[in-house]
């Protein structure tokens, strides 16, 4: 995240109201742009269809399809996110730029091959539709798969513009295709997804290979324990099954869904104001890259020179300070910022819903939803700071944490009944995000002991 830091002090350092809309604009647009931009189009698509003359049948099943194939893509490659981002950092460290590329061609050879291998059976097993409608669910499955990983890459990048303006094109030229399609229906319009999706993988790859030119085609070093680190892995992934096990409790219990496509089951109930709660968290996303990866970063890089060079005790105990006072305003604007958004959605929650077509009955659900997602912002940043602190057995612990207490918490609401549907899910993000503080501020007060007493 360096790139991106020096980047946007730049841009602030300009000292105008224009710089600081700039730097937040593109600290949101490549934090949250991809997810908030995916939902948008989804729903343009679904919106676009319908006034085409496309059966709303079709529509739902659509994008039915496409939730289930992000939420399974993101579960399948959320452990190899993380893993590979820390290698990729530690080659930076390194300078050993020119091992980033093959490896890089390796865990998307692991993760759209291994996708294949799994996805394929499962897909030509369970659904009887058309051959070409079933190759099309795969290839996106495949294709997601690996846009995911090329996205780690996207907030290093320093071509803020250029990156833009592809996710831009990306999604205008799915929703482009989807439409043109959209005769042939539910294959239509997953066809334009897919487009949309590989315009996006391959353009990265494109900018990727002219950032960190490669010496040799294929590597797998990642996988070496030596380099690598599992239990980053084991905390991607559970953390994605965190985020969506809720949802997935509520698609397959019978009295809170029904069947659309398939094996597949949505919940009208439940899903709804979920997804448009997210789209709200495109503030909270802008200042979390801006203080946490800008302003922290910062302060930890001086804090560890000055570890590394001999400094004196007084002098570390000043930048440990900095680095703390920099995490707490991060976490603070945040709150901030996140809490404002709640506020306005409050106020206007009612007057939204009505925009988008949504029934009133929803409302409290979108309230709770929204508190929900904010947050989870904040508890992503708490999480980002103990990433920096290497406390990965640290993260692991809250990840878990998160994970059963969602699964228990949102078994409880369906018993207790609907009106405490959406409690769980809150519930589970705010409690974890206090156990994530407890434990970053007992980290931080260790800071000195641990740095010093427990390296080899």
């Amino acid at each position: 995240m360096a790139n991106i830091g020096l980047e946007i002090r730049k841009m602030l350092e300009r000292d105008s109201y224009w710089s600081v809309l700039r730097a937040y604009g593109y600290a949101g647009l490549v934090s949250g742009g991809p997810w908030v931009l995916s939902i948008l189009s989804i729903m343009m698509i679904g919106v676009l269809a319908v006034a085409l003359g496309v059966a709303q049948r079709e529509v739902n099943a659509f994008q039915i399809c496409v939730t289930y194939l992000m939420a399974t893509s993101l579960i399948w490659t959320g452990g190899m996110q993380l893993m590979f981002t820390r290698f990729v950092a530690d080659r930076a460290y390194a300078s050993a730029q020119a091992e980033v590329l093959p490896n890089l061609f390796g865990v998307l050879s692991i993760t759209m091959a291994g996708g294949f291998l799994w996805a394929a059976p499962a897909i030509f097993w369970f659904f009887t539709g058309p051959f070409f409608q079933n190759l099309l669910l795969l290839s996106n499955f495949v294709v997601l798969s690996g846009a995911w990983i090329t996205l780690i890459f996207l907030s290093g990048m320093k071509a803020y513009r250029r990156i833009v303006q592809t996710l831009g094109k990306g999604y205008l030229l799915g929703i482009a295709v989807a439409l043109a399609a959209s005769p042939w229906e539910l294959n239509g319009l997953l066809l334009g997804v897919l487009t949309g999706h590989a315009y996006l993988l391959f353009s990265f790859l494109r900018h990727i290979v002219r950032e960190y030119p490669g010496s040799t085609l294929l590597k797998f070093d990642f996988l070496n324990q030596r380099r690598s680190f599992y239990s980053l892995f084991a905390v991607g992934t559970l953390y994605y099954l965190a985020v969506w096990v809720d949802k997935f409790i509520f698609w397959f219990v019978p009295h809170t869904s029904e069947a659309v496509i398939g094996p597949l089951r949505a919940s009208i109930i439940y899903d709804l104001p979920i997804f448009l709660a997210y789209l709200f968290i495109l503030p909270g996303m802008a200042v979390f890259l801006v203080s946490m990866e800008a302003d922290f970063a910062q302060q930890h890089e001086r804090f560890y020179r000055a570890v590394r060079e001999g400094d004196t005790l007084m002098h570390i105990e000043y930048r440990r300070d900095r680095m703390v006072y920099a995490a707490r305003q991060g976490i603070y604007e945040i709150f901030k910022v996140q809490g404002l958004t709640v506020v306005l959605c409050l106020l206007w929650g009612r007057e939204l819903l009505h925009v988008v077509g949504i029934s009133p009955l929803y409302i409290h659900l979108f309230y709770i939803d929204v508190v929900a997602v904010s947050v989870q912002v904040l508890l992503m940043a708490i999480l980002n700071v103990l990433f920096y602190l290497d406390a990965r057995r640290e993260v692991l612990i809250i990840t878990a944490f998160f994970f059963i207490t969602n699964l228990l918490f949102t078994f409880a609401t369906l018993h207790l009944g609907a009106e405490t549907f959406g409690y769980g899910f809150a519930a589970s993000v705010t409690l974890s995000a206090f156990l994530s503080l407890f434990i970053l501020s007992h980290k931080f007060n260790r800071l000195e002991y641990e740095t010093f007493m427990l390296q080899n």
